[in-house]
């Protein structure tokens, strides 16, 4: 095999995730001042991505007090089982909690990602979907401003609950009314209930 065979070229298709940001404050806040968006960033797949408030440590900083000085770390490996560029996320917050999907990572925890992820922590939502490329040693970042939270269009939105320690019940508390009839039963009874 010569040189020029094993060399990752321009031509070769790079790995994207594209990652969909939303805050409910964004509009008025500029947290995104200091992202690439609409713009793909090259970056080297041998070297962690790093996302947190501070920018000379994080590839990618958001202008945020409340966001840990590095927030998380997505990572790209290979698997022998796949040819695919695969990245797992990193909890790298002291004090905060990440979500993916239905898990919750504490500090330094880290794990897998599918090709398409939610991603939470503190009143941010990031939709993180991979696209496969054939490119070994880099890959491409895109981000993008979401107007509404991807937990509604992927009807992945975490009920905020508190338990009812007396009954062993729990009460749903931010469930809408649509929801709630469905999940708790009717709100009225109906008055053609049949009685032996």
């Amino acid at each position: 095999m010569n040189v020029s065979q094993t060399m990752e070229t321009e031509e070769d298709l790079l790995t994207c995730l594209h990652i969909k940001l939303y805050h409910p404050q964004q509009s008025s806040k500029g947290l995104y001042g200091l992202l690439p968006l609409e713009t793909k960033s090259r970056h080297p797949a041998d070297e962690p991505l790093r996302l947190g408030r501070d920018g000379q440590v994080c590839t990618f900083a958001l202008v945020d007090v409340r966001v840990s000085r590095k927030q998380l770390a997505l990572l790209a490996y290979r698997s022998p089982q796949r040819p695919d560029t695969l990245f797992s996320v990193q909890n790298l917050s002291q004090r905060g909690r990440l979500s993916v999907n239905s898990s919750t990572l504490d500090y330094l925890e880290r794990m897998d990602l599918p090709d398409k992820a939610l991603i939470r922590f503190g009143e941010y939502e990031m939709l993180i979907t991979r696209e496969s490329g054939e490119a070994k040693g880099s890959f491409e970042v895109d981000f993008e401003v979401l107007a509404v939270p991807p937990s509604r269009e992927t009807c992945t939105s975490v009920p905020s609950t508190t338990a009812v320690m007396e009954t062993g019940g729990l009460m749903v508390t931010s469930y809408p009314g649509e929801l709630r009839v469905g999940l708790l039963g009717p709100l009225e009874t109906d008055e053609t209930i049949l009685y032996d």
